[in-house]
C-alpha cells in the first residue's frame, strides 16, 4: 500500500488540529488545545489504489519552530493553514513556505494553501482574493474552510 506523508503547518490557533481531526474522524473539536505534535493515519484512495495518508499536525507556536526543518525534511506534501480572521497568520505562512523550499531545495513542492474559519466571516481580515493571489504565485491549490464542512468536500 502506498503511503503519503503530509505536514500541516501554520501559526498557533489557526485551526490546524481542528481541520486535521475533522478530515480524519469526521468530527469537529471545539476547544483549543495547543499542539506540540500529533500524528494521524487515514486510508484513502489515490488513482484508484488504496493508500495511507500520514498526517503530521505540527505546533504553531514559535517555541517549536526549530522542529520545523525535520518535519519538512520528512514530508512529501504540505498544507499551509492561516486564519482568515487573523492577518498576521497570513503573513506568517510566507516564511514557512520559503523554509519548505529551502529545506526541500525544490521550488515546486506539493502544497495546498488553506484559509480557515469562513464561519467567522464578519471578523474576516484576509480577503479570499489575497489567498487566491498567493496560491497562484506559488502555483498551488487554494481553498477556504470552516467547521463542520464534512470530510470529503471543499468548503468554498
Amino acid at each position: 500500500m502506498r503511503e503519503y506523508k503530509v505536514v500541516v503547518l501554520g501559526s498557533g490557533g489557526v485551526g490546524k488540529s481542528a481541520l486535521t481531526v475533522q478530515f480524519v474522524t469526521g468530527t469537529f473539536i471545539e476547544k483549543y488545545d495547543p499542539t506540540i505534535e500529533d500524528f494521524y493515519r487515514k486510508e484513502i484512495e489515490v488513482d484508484s489504489s488504496p493508500s495511507v495518508l500520514e498526517i503530521l499536525d505540527t505546533a504553531g507556536t514559535e517555541q517549536f519552530a526549530s522542529m520545523r526543518d525535520l518535519y519538512i525534511k520528512n514530508g512529501q506534501g504540505f498544507i499551509l493553514v492561516y486564519s482568515l480572521v487573523n492577518q498576521q497568520s497570513f503573513q506568517d505562512i510566507k516564511p514557512m513556505r520559503d523554509q519548505i523550499v529551502r529545506v526541500k531545495r525544490y521550488e515546486k513542492v506539493p502544497l495546498i494553501l488553506v484559509g480557515n474559519k469562513v464561519d467567522l466571516e464578519p471578523e474576516r481580515e484576509v480577503l479570499s482574493a489575497e489567498g487566491r493571489a498567493l496560491a497562484q504565485e506559488w502555483g498551488c491549490p487554494f481553498m477556504e474552510t470552516k467547521k463542520n464542512c464534512g470530510t470529503e468536500t471543499e468548503c468554498t
